[in-house]
């Protein structure tokens, strides 16, 4: 971040209360990227809605979407608006979604992808894994590590959750470095995925807290989203910063 956009975060912070500003800081210091979460091919939007708020709650900033049959639409009175304060990354390709009067031929949903035999988790995991994060499947089915358990000292981690039905594809838990399980008691084979996050994530935000890991954001990732926050936060917030640079130039 430069010049432009440190004044162009004090003159924002002018339009919106103090208060909330200062909200804005405190957040940032409690978000991490040392964890961060992907959602394969969700079908129910409320269960990926609940696990985008588990994030925001979390302080976990990136949420990597992957989309090969089940096109993700976040439901709002689930969400709450934590949509707008993470990072979310989409793995799918626009350009391929059926409309209304072809997924009715093809007796999907409308939205579905016409390219719903492609796979883009595999793009997903191989770029993640790139950017230095181990890849950790969550799986009933796979003996791994537990939340209490999981070994936060080894680096970054990417947590994978899969769909409500059958969980992670095969190509995800194959490509995964770990796994990660909670145990049960009862008869049921899982949690729904909502509450899986839920437990997951809160276990491991809490270990990491105790961590000597530096898990918090860098002073350039917290300006960067914290001027992201700001133009969310204003009404035309693009108008405004239009109106700043003309005076620059002056």
């Amino acid at each position: 971040m430069g010049k432009y956009e440190s004044d162009l975060i004090s003159y924002l912070s002018g339009f919106i209360r103090p208060e909330r500003f200062e909200l804005f800081k405190r957040v940032l210091e409690n978000r991490t990227r040392y964890l961060a979460v992907l959602l394969e091919d969700i079908y129910q939007s409320q269960n990926a809605s609940a696990v985008l708020r588990t994030c925001d709650c979390t302080g976990i900033q990136d949420v990597h979407i992957v989309e090969n049959r089940n096109v993700y639409e976040i439901n709002r009175d689930v969400a709450l608006g934590s949509n707008q304060w993470l990072s979310l990354n989409y793995y799918r390709d626009d350009r391929l979604k059926l409309t209304e009067e072809e997924a009715r031929a093809r007796h999907v949903r409308p939205g579905s992808w016409a390219n719903a035999g492609d796979n883009y988790i595999e793009e997903a995991i191989m770029a993640l894994k790139d950017k230095g994060y181990r890849v950790v499947a969550t799986s009933p089915h796979r003996d791994g590590s537990t939340p209490e358990n999981f070994d936060l000292e080894k680096g970054p981690a990417l947590i994978m959750f899969g769909t409500e039905l059958n969980g992670l594809s095969e190509i995800a838990l194959r490509l995964a470095d770990e796994y990660l399980q909670i145990p049960m008691v009862g008869f049921t084979e899982s949690y729904n995925i909502s509450v899986s996050a839920a437990l997951t994530l809160y276990s491991l935000r809490k270990r990491l807290e105790r961590s000597n890991q530096d898990w918090r954001l860098s002073s350039g990732e917290k300006e960067a989203l914290l001027l992201d926050w700001l133009r969310a936060s204003i009404k035309k917030s693009e108008l405004i910063e239009k109106a700043f640079r003309k005076k620059l130039d002056k």
